[in-house]
């Protein structure tokens, strides 16, 4: 399964609102940032949607659903995309964010650990920021849901027993990794 939803930042300098378009494959928790924009109109979600399954590949058999709110972005252009793929677009009820709650973890997640924290300046800010975190997220953030292993870990995770541990920033300092050394 899929969600996805937007989230908006208001930025600092500029003054604009910028809305993210992130998908989350549900059973790993990977996130997908896949774009920003000032004006999230039915024809660029619908190219976000095409951009998506193209990074998806030959992964895309992998999903049959993909949950969304009612959104004026999400058209049926959007849906006949995703649908020919196989991929079918479950609509959440009105007025119920629970429906969505794996979306909406992330965005208080995103919110929580780097937006609140951050003068976002402008819509590059943004972009950069982001695609950070979403690389943290995915490859070092432990995650409960998957026994604080990351979604996809692009190392080894540590074995018990070392003494050593270096502490390595992200985002400035923001967010900090941790990984044991060898002896």
């Amino acid at each position: 399964m899929l969600a996805c939803d937007f989230f908006h930042i208001d930025c600092a300098i500029t003054l604009k609102r910028v809305y993210v378009f992130f998908v989350m494959e549900l059973a790993t928790r990977y996130v997908h940032i896949l774009g920003t924009t000032t004006n999230p109109d039915g024809l660029w979600t619908t190219q976000q949607a095409r951009n998506l399954l193209m990074d998806l590949g030959d992964r895309a058999d992998d999903f049959r659903f993909l949950i969304r709110d009612r959104a004026s972005q999400f058209t049926a252009s959007f849906d006949a995309v995703l649908s020919g793929e196989g991929i079918q677009v479950l609509k959440s009820p009105p007025r119920c964010p629970r429906a969505n709650c794996y979306a909406e973890r992330f965005v208080g997640t995103v919110r929580r650990e780097v937006t609140d924290r951050l003068l976002i300046i402008n819509e590059h800010h943004l972009r950069t920021v982001l695609d950070r975190y979403a690389t943290h997220y995915n490859h070092r953030r432990p995650h409960r849901a998957q026994q604080l292993a990351p979604p996809r870990p692009d190392r080894p995770t540590a074995e018990p027993g070392y003494t050593s541990i270096r502490r390595r920033p992200v985002l400035g300092g923001l967010i900090n990794e941790y990984e044991p050394i060898a002896a």
